[in-house]
């Protein structure tokens, strides 16, 4: 999990590596958020994760 502006790092990254890991991105920036705040993005991200351990990795790449 990672806030949407490092969205074209991780893809760069993937891209050198030649693995692109599963991720979910939240709202940026994240630093100065209010822990209700915190709370708040992982509850919204917390679908999104559960969906991603739900599936097949094998299938993903079909």
């Amino acid at each position: 999990m990672a806030s949407d502006e490092f969205r074209d790092a991780a893809r760069a990254q993937g891209d050198a590596l030649g693995f692109h890991a599963r991720a979910i991105y939240v709202p940026h920036p994240i630093q100065d958020r209010t822990d209700e705040e915190m709370k708040a993005l992982a509850r919204d991200a917390l679908p999104g994760i559960l969906d991603m351990l739900r599936r097949n990795p094998t299938r993903d790449n079909e």
